[in-house]
């Protein structure tokens, strides 16, 4: 099993319950999920198998309290992304789409009938749920969205359409933010409603180990008892961004350990003119700046969780979490895939499909520039996109 990196003995800055946590995600990502992930990610699928075993762990919106979900800490909930995103991270996506992108909103937004009748199933993974907020001309710009719903007798009508959606074409129920009378609200969708569609994207070359859609919407019926009653403005979809781009602060920092540890692991065993490629003053530079990027990015993502069971988090600080986490993993995952020299391309490795993987995570759930201007405007008072 996966040792774990730890050059500042964060270990003992944990409970035991988040090692317990933790160490149980570890083993299941190393036994069962591993050994397959090659396999799907050239065949360009998600193993749908292990999403109910993801809800027996209660790894499913695992810190949210009440409907039998677990309510662990918001740090023990960071160790299961870092963990899911040592495996892929499509794996961390699939866990946190489900948790923070459609229970979260469901459980903080919704009518009593919406919790009873949704958080249950999608806690043990026998429903699965996407979030529908990314257009094919608004991705940065949510307030631009074109998506609209109109009241219609008791219920609404919903056009538009959606891009770039995790899980959208597995979905049972997508949470849908459109325009009402100019104000965006969020919708509860239902697989299989007349008029809604949901074709799989297949030209990826990142996530291929993820399901990614489109969601289309022509004339669909949503009865009234679909709208989340709690929130009214382009606030609720950011309070739910906000949720998943902290997982990613923590999950980031998995794919750039599991990519420290492969290049370490290779450069020991790899010999070149005669020497081993860790004894080259080169090699050993590389790793001394990866193992203090991992480190520093550690210890970000423990104290923005402290911060966050404190009650004190502030979405800025997730911003910079996010921003610094995912593009040091890049950077870590291009520099490991050169020190593997040609084998570095190979998927018998990891770090090339983490790279992949990564390009995405960096653009997604807010780019590097956007979350450079939401701190710049945090800093100066002073908003640059507008």
């Amino acid at each position: 099993m996966f040792k774990g990196i730890d050059y500042y003995g964060i270990e003992g800055d944990l409970s035991g319950e988040s090692r317990m946590i933790r160490d149980s995600v570890r083993q299941f990502v190393d036994r069962e999920f591993l050994p397959i992930v090659r396999g799907h990610y050239r065949a360009g699928t998600f193993p749908l198998h292990l999403i109910p075993k993801l809800g027996e762990m209660g790894l499913l919106g695992a810190n949210l309290k009440g409907f039998g979900l677990p309510g662990i800490d918001n740090v023990s909930y960071g160790l299961v992304m870092q963990e899911l995103e040592r495996g892929d991270s499509g794996l961390r996506s699939l866990a946190s789409v489900q948790g923070a992108l459609v229970m979260y909103p469901i459980h903080t937004f919704g009518s009593e009938e919406q919790k009873e009748r949704w958080l249950p199933p999608l806690r043990t993974g026998e429903a699965i749920g996407c979030f529908g907020l990314t257009e094919p001309d608004h991705g940065s710009d949510p307030a631009g969205m074109k998506t609209r719903a109109v009241r219609d007798g008791k219920g609404y009508v919903l056009n538009g359409t959606k891009m770039w959606i995790t899980n959208g074409t597995v979905a049972d129920v997508a949470v849908v933010w459109a325009k009402l009378d100019g104000v965006v609200r969020g919708f509860l969708v239902e697989k299989g409603s007349p008029g809604f569609s949901s074709p799989e994207i297949l030209s990826k070359l990142s996530l291929r180990a993820s399901i990614t859609s489109e969601l289309v919407f022509e004339d669909v019926r949503v009865p009234a008892g679909n709208l989340l009653p709690g929130i009214e403005g382009l606030k609720g979809p950011l309070m739910c961004l906000t949720q998943a781009r902290y997982g990613i602060a923590w999950g980031a920092v998995g794919a750039a350990m599991a990519c420290f540890d492969e290049a370490l692991s290779y450069t020991l065993e790899r010999k070149m003119f005669g020497r081993r490629i860790a004894s080259f003053q080169l090699s050993q530079a590389k790793l001394a700046d990866m193992i203090t990027q991992i480190t520093m990015g550690q210890l970000l993502a423990l104290k923005l969780g402290r911060l966050k069971d404190a009650g004190t988090m502030r979405s800025q600080q997730v911003s910079l979490a996010k921003r610094n986490n995912v593009r040091m993993a890049l950077e870590i995952a291009r520099t490991a895939r050169g020190m593997l020299g040609a084998n570095g391309i190979s998927d018998e490795y990891q770090v090339m499909r983490h790279m992949c993987n990564l390009e995405s995570v960096d653009t997604y759930e807010g780019t590097y520039e956007i979350h450079t201007l939401v701190l710049g405007k945090d800093l100066t008072g002073i908003d640059a996109v507008s």
